[in-house]
């Protein structure tokens, strides 16, 4: 059994192919649901995050989202120790459920959204980069988040460019025209893996 590590930009429509690939059996490891299972109400991770952010970190029981992204946006060491909360429970987490998924013979999908940031390529047998081109991702995110340009910019240009995905791709997944061209692309490249890789 395979893992695939899921990549790419904001805004690229990874989570449409991480959807596709799940009606063809894949099980997909979501790093974005680990990332609030890490702090969800009552864990371990929330009230590590209340200890090193202050009360106002957790409103009602959760973690309050807004007023920690304030805190951690602007300040990159206080976003690493967010991070050093975060990321050994999510790799845990993901690690643990990939496991089980490929215990039970399924190929699993890891989406995860910085994979390159984070060093994390060398720990999935292919990469696939769901890529757009940057002006495709930049209208996409305004439209999508309600963003200004130049907020919309920054979320971007906080990310390892798609152009860099994109040459560290074993697997491009080009997400910039119909959703039935995407549906399309999605099915030649998964006949092309399962020939790769199911015995014959």
């Amino acid at each position: 059994m395979k893992t695939i590590g899921l990549t790419g930009g904001i805004a690229s429509g990874k989570s449409t192919v991480a959807e596709l690939l799940k009606g063809y059996g894949f099980v997909v490891v979501d790093a974005d649901v680990a990332s609030r299972q890490a702090v969800a109400k009552g864990s371990d991770g929330l009230r590590e995050v209340q200890a090193v952010f202050g009360e106002e970190a957790v409103l009602k029981g959760e973690m309050n989202r807004q007023y920690v992204g304030q805190l951690v946006f602007s300040d990159a060491a206080k976003r690493r120790q967010l991070n050093e909360i975060i990321h050994p429970r999510v790799r845990e987490m993901m690690e643990q459920e990939k496991l089980k998924a490929l215990q039970a013979g399924h190929h699993v999908i890891m989406d995860i959204p910085l994979l390159f940031e984070n060093g994390l390529e060398s720990t999935v047998d292919e990469v696939w980069v769901v890529y757009v081109p940057e002006s495709v991702q930049l209208e996409r995110l305004k439209k999508r988040n309600q963003l200004s340009t130049d907020d919309a910019a920054a979320r971007i240009s906080s990310q390892l460019s798609i152009e860099d995905k994109k040459a560290r791709a074993d697997v491009i997944i080009d997400n910039s025209g119909t959703l039935k061209e995407l549906q399309q692309q999605v099915e030649r490249q998964v006949v092309q893996f399962f020939e790769r890789n199911e015995k014959k």
